[in-house]
């Protein structure tokens, strides 16, 4: 059986993580250097899967992360890769939006109020949980066995919950920055289910012992 295997990695470190923000689309940050410092720590521990093609979200963090996890290779960059727009939570303390109602309203799920300068919940939703199959889709047509994609956990966590077996919460798919889970399809699941396989962590042997 001939699978088609995909690597969903998280970007590295950025100042924002480190200082506890809530950084989304509207801050394209950098790599902090303990951001970069990390990935390549991790590059040299673990064994990160060798690719001719890394998918990308176009924002600094994200091409970053994919330029030292795989230095060289070829990247797309997709703009629905991107992370969720916070409008005017962009850039707040976490510590001090867990006090907010309105940011409360916000993260409910049944609700549908839209902060301003933020993307709508259900709209983010869409654009990302898609883009799973549109990446294989692609994969599939150019004949690209395996391939990489380099995003944030909150759009990882939106495309496994929609199409990846076994079936989990979005919030059972967070990982680590730099880290991440490896997928596969064959030919016959995707015209059957456009479900994918989540068989593996990435880096490899990423997560032995922590149990």
């Amino acid at each position: 059986m001939k699978y088609y295997k995909l690597h969903l990695i998280r970007h590295g470190l950025t100042a924002g993580n480190l200082q506890g923000l809530y950084i989304g689309s509207g801050s394209d940050l950098p790599l902090c250097d303990e951001g970069r410092a990390q990935l390549k720590t991790l590059k040299k521990d673990f064994d990160y899967p060798v690719v001719p093609l890394v998918f990308t979200s176009p924002m600094k963090r994200a091409t970053e992360t994919a330029e030292i996890l795989f230095p060289g290779v070829r990247q797309i960059e997709l703009d629905d890769l991107r992370e969720m727009a916070f409008g005017k939570f962009e850039g707040r303390a976490v510590q001090e939006l867990v006090k907010d109602p309105e940011f409360a309203q916000w993260m409910d799920p049944t609700s549908r109020t839209v902060p301003a300068g933020a993307e709508d919940r259900q709209m983010f939703f869409n654009r990302t949980s898609s883009m799973l199959m549109k990446m294989f889709e692609y994969m599939l047509r150019t004949h690209t066995e395996e391939a990489t994609c380099v995003t944030h956990g909150g759009v990882i966590m939106n495309m496994l919950s929609q199409h990846a077996l076994p079936f989990r919460k979005p919030e059972e798919w967070m990982t680590d920055p730099g880290a991440g889970y490896s997928v596969r399809l064959d030919a016959e699941m995707w015209m059957r289910d456009h479900l994918a396989e989540a068989y593996d962590v990435v880096p490899h042997g990423y997560l032995d012992g922590m149990e």
